[in-house]
């Protein structure tokens, strides 16, 4: 007889639902299989004929780290077009290239990584260009139009699984692992919390991964939050995937806790599901799990939780029914339609910023291109590797000839004299062909640096005339002729050898340091060692350690290996030697052109990425000399700015100024039409523009209402208001009407091109309380839309905003409340750029006193404060108040009932001891905190505050290293 088939497991089945089918494969494996599943590299299990599956592929403007693909704007770029059909758009051809190369590359992971939803709430944020916005709203719209595309519209199976980063409040590089937000509940509620709710909720959303960060104390790898928040927004499985090396910071860097078991199971319990750490080897995090396991810190109900998590988004992906995956053979890669796509999105995320007239330019215009960025097409550490490529000067001469085109970059050219008399000389490179690049002639980033095929400097008599490129701070980047930037690789040696500077610790940036307080020698460090460059005769490399080559505690150690390590050589004193300054070059080109176009910004890899915060708005001094050489030759000078982040400048001084993200593959291409009026630019700022670094508040004061942050509470007058953007076309606006009805607002408005060409116009809808109780935003977006409008055309344009809209969150309730009264309606080109108004009076649920009798006050929940930081009330849930850095806070709670009076205050109080004074209702009290053992030790102390019956304000000082984290009274 012929044996029957084995019967298909339940798990099998595509006629079950996915949850059943979950649960039979969860049941199938063994403890320490489960266990494997909880790293990101999770193994295969052969016996049930389950595959290896791999969460992260970094996808945030096109396929990263993984080859050639479409390179679309960077993220800031897609946010600056405020369109989010667009931006649907990129997703949905992002999501294609990453199946299209899933299906020949089997590293190439499902799980994408994206987008950054983080809020743009500091400007010198070092990871500026990853997020969207600084509005909540828009980010919000900006994320879920993208994770739409990427996640595909069938209805039960996903193309790609999108997860969201990083939760929480994270804006800040410096000490981005041990550094704590201080988060008040309005701001966690109205501000953070508010740009990945509506995007898990629009349903698109695969899971969230936590920052590096801590919030109020507590790591966010640990927060609460991803219970009592994130998991209620949403009836689907959401896979929390932890941020690189997070877990063992719990322990290492963080000192959270003192062992890696209790970290791992904390992070487990508190919503963890897969643990990013240690590469591709999982064994330490199995480790730590059975460990948490075999001390009862952990139950296998644990494990299974966050296993079904990540089941359950492996079976959305169609792993498990490969034949009736929609999405298996539908991956298409750099196709027309990407191509198109790219240079569409490069365009409609150009911001002209001011215009006098100059532009758009005529077709016979005599143009001057000067600046670091005219002939360059820039890469971030979030992109792909460029399969086309165009500059704005490639483009230029395409557009208008290149007998009208004339070219400076700007750069100082020098030579480097040794103390011997010879010079830096860079030798012919062998013609063997490149290894760092591939099939497609594409460059590998991961080889350029660290390459050591090409041999390394030496000196001569002539030397090498090497472009010389400040970036600001000092930091440089030295160029050979051939256009390859000098590089340290892991055996020490100099070379020319990096198509552009990159990789984690790049290895392309250097500082001059002057060798005496009048002298002309300098020491030519090389930042990514923190070592200085020697001379020796095998070749130019980086000196051995010595007292003066200390690393730096900022960067990464780069091993050094033969050559450097145990060698006795000394720095060498170099001699700069200027053949031509960069400012002569733009004085020439610029003198006889009608139109001179600066191109500006930033390299996305030095001085502002991750792990690296900027340290200030200017442009750095040598591109400032530029500009002002050329406006100097040329009163008609544009600069043009293509930059991940805001810059401060003197727009009144030039002629015109537009501002571009890193623009992808089609950079250069998407300038040149718009410089040529070939596009009407329409794009609009995402962030407040700052005027001074003055106007700035501290990197990590995440208080965005205290500290009057953001388009919403800035009270200054910025550079350029968040949303603005101008146009070649005028547009009107006119017909302004409001109505209240069916739970909504309804805004009616009529919109005009009242120019002769076809253009986009950005229509914002803002609102401010008009009479608040309590600080509320001077503006804050309600509504956007982007409308192509023929010349002539008009359009009847309504927003519907639902009144839930209007809330804020009520510390004194704990829940949103809003507020009857006048709203103001404005309508118009910008945050400041209000066209029409209206005021609307709406219903709400009115104030009312804090129930203090009943439930006391949660110390966090006050209504202003000054000098207070949050804190962790305990490791697992809950905040407290003390003061920052140990000095004196003031709490305000307003509006307390305290009904027939009270004779009694109890302070629930931890950590070292201070004093607390409290004042409501003309009654005085001060309490002595006498410390406890730790920050958790809450002990309860009582003292006399004799407050007679009605409502009354109270005030409370906190003085010393004490937490607070509850007020009860008594009568």
């Amino acid at each position: 007889m012929t044996a029957s088939p084995p019967p298909t497991p339940p798990f099998r089945d595509p006629r079950l639902p996915f949850a059943k089918r979950v649960d039979d494969l969860l049941s199938r494996l063994t403890r320490d299989e489960k266990v494997s599943f909880l790293h990101q590299f999770a193994p295969a299990v052969e016996r049930l004929g389950v595959a290896a599956f791999r969460t992260g592929q970094e996808a945030l403007h096109g396929v990263a780290w993984m080859g050639p693909a479409t390179v679309f704007p960077q993220a800031v770029g897609l946010g600056a077009t405020w369109n989010p059909e667009l931006v649907r758009r990129v997703g949905e051809a992002v999501s294609r290239e990453v199946r299209a190369m899933r299906a020949r590359d089997e590293r190439v992971g499902l799980n994408v990584w994206s987008p950054t939803v983080n809020l743009l709430r500091h400007p010198l944020w070092g990871r500026n260009e990853e997020g969207y916005s600084e509005d909540p709203l828009l980010t919000s719209a900006i994320a879920t139009a993208y994770t739409r595309g990427l996640r595909g519209d069938h209805p039960v199976y996903w193309r790609t699984a999108p997860v969201l980063k990083h939760w929480l409040a994270h804006n800040n590089e410096t000490g981005r692992d041990v550094t704590s937000s201080s988060v008040r509940p309005r701001v966690l509620h109205e501000y953070d919390l508010r740009a990945f709710r509506a995007t898990v909720e629009a349903g698109a959303v695969a899971g969230v991964m936590p920052a590096y960060n801590l919030v109020n104390g507590r790591p966010n790898h640990v927060s609460p939050h991803l219970r009592e928040h994130l998991r209620t927004w949403t009836d689907q499985e959401l896979l929390v995937c932890s941020d690189a090396g997070a877990p063992s910071n719990l322990v290492d860097s963080e000192h959270y806790f003192d062992t890696h078991e209790e970290a791992t199971a904390a992070a487990l319990v508190a919503g963890v599901d897969s643990f990013t750490d240690h590469g591709t080897d999982g064994s330490p995090i199995a480790a730590r799990v059975r460990g948490a396991l075999e001390r009862g810190l952990l139950s296998e109900a644990d494990v299974d939780t966050a296993v079904r998590r990540q089941l359950s988004v492996r079976f959305r992906l169609g792993e498990f029914d490969p034949d009736d995956d929609p999405h298996a053979h539908s991956g298409a890669f750099d196709t027309p339609e990407h191509r198109e796509l790219a240079r569409e999105a490069a365009e409609q995320a150009v911001v002209l910023l001011r215009n006098d007239g100059v532009l758009p330019l005529a077709p016979d215009t005599r143009l001057a291109v000067v600046g670091l960025l005219a002939d360059e097409c820039k890469l971030d550490w979030y992109s792909g590797t460029l399969i086309h490529r165009s500059t704005p000067l490639e483009a230029l001469y395409e557009r208008f000839g290149a007998e009208r085109v004339r070219f400076a970059e700007g750069v100082d050219r020098v030579r480097l004299r040794t103390s011997a008399g010879t010079f830096l000389h860079v030798p012919p490179a062998p013609e063997a062909p490149d290894p760092a690049r591939g099939a497609q002639g594409a460059l590998d980033p991961a080889l350029l640096a660290g390459r050591t095929d090409l041999p390394p400097l030496t000196t001569d008599a002539v030397g090498t005339e090497f472009a010389l490129v400040d970036w600001g701070d000092g930091v440089l980047t030295l160029r050979a002729p051939d256009g390859r930037y000098l590089a340290v690789a892991e055996d020490g040696y100099v070379r020319a050898s990096a198509d552009q500077p990159g990789g984690w610790v790049v290895q392309e940036t250097f500082r001059l340091e002057r060798r005496g307080e009048h002298g002309t020698g300098h020491l030519l460090r090389h930042l990514g060692t923190g070592r200085p460059v020697s001379v020796a005769a095998d070749g130019v490399k980086v000196a051995a350690r010595t007292a003066e080559t200390t690393e730096p505690a900022e960067t990464a150690e780069m091993p050094v290996t033969a050559g450097t390590a145990g060698t006795a050589e000394t720095a060498e004193v170099f001699e700069v030697v200027v053949a031509e300054h960069g400012t002569d070059a733009v004085r020439r080109a610029a003198a006889d052109a009608d139109v001179v176009l600066v191109v500006a910004g930033n390299d996305p890899h030095i001085r502002g990425r991750e792990t690296e915060d900027r340290t200030t708005l200017r442009l750095p001094t040598h591109q400032e000399r530029l500009l002002e050489a050329a406006r100097a030759a040329n009163p008609r000078t544009v600069l043009v700015l293509v930059s991940a982040y805001p810059y401060a400048f003197a727009p009144g001084r030039l002629a015109a100024a537009l501002w571009t993200a890193h623009g992808g593959q089609a950079a250069g291409t998407a300038l040149a039409r718009v410089l040529a009026g070939d596009v009407a630019p329409a794009g609009r700022l995402p962030q407040t523009w700052y005027a001074d670094d003055a106007d700035l508040p501290d990197l990590l004061d995440y208080d965005v209402i205290g500290g009057r942050q953001t388009y919403r509470y800035f009270e200054g007058t910025p550079l350029f208001p968040f949303g603005h953007g101008l146009s070649y076309v005028p547009f009107g606006y006119a017909d302004l009407v409001t109505a209240v009805a069916d739970g909504a607002l309804h805004v009616f408005f009529t919109l005009t091109n009242a120019g002769d060409t076809t253009a986009d116009e950005v229509a914002q809808l803002y609102t401010r309380a008009v009479e608040p109780s309590v600080p509320r935003p001077r503006r804050e977006l309600l509504a956007h839309r982007r409308v192509t409008l023929a010349p002539g055309e008009t359009r009847r344009l309504e927003f519907a905003v639902p009144l839930r809209a209007f809330a804020f969150w009520d510390v004194a309730r704990g829940d949103w409340r809003l507020e009857p009264g006048r709203y103001d309606v404005l309508v118009g080109a910008s945050s400041e750029d209000v066209r029409l108004r209206a005021t609307v009076t709406l219903d709400g649920e009115p104030a009312a006193p804090r129930p203090v009798l009943r439930r006391g006050l949660s110390a966090a929940d006050f209504d202003e404060h000054g000098g207070a930081a949050l804190v962790d009330r305990t490791k697992a849930a809950g905040d407290a108040v003390t003061p920052a850095s140990g000095g004196t806070a003031e709490l305000l709670y307003r509006a307390c009932d305290f009904v027939t009076g009270v004779r009694t205050v109890r302070l629930e109080l931890a950590g070292g001891a201070g004093t607390v004074e409290l004042s409501a209702g003309g009654a005085r009290a001060t309490v002595e905190s006498p410390g406890t053992p730790g920050p958790y030790d809450y002990t309860t102390v009582e003292a006399p505050l004799p407050v007679a019956g009605g409502t009354h304000d109270l005030r409370v000082t906190l003085r010393g290293p004490l937490r607070l984290a509850h007020v009860g009274f008594s009568g």
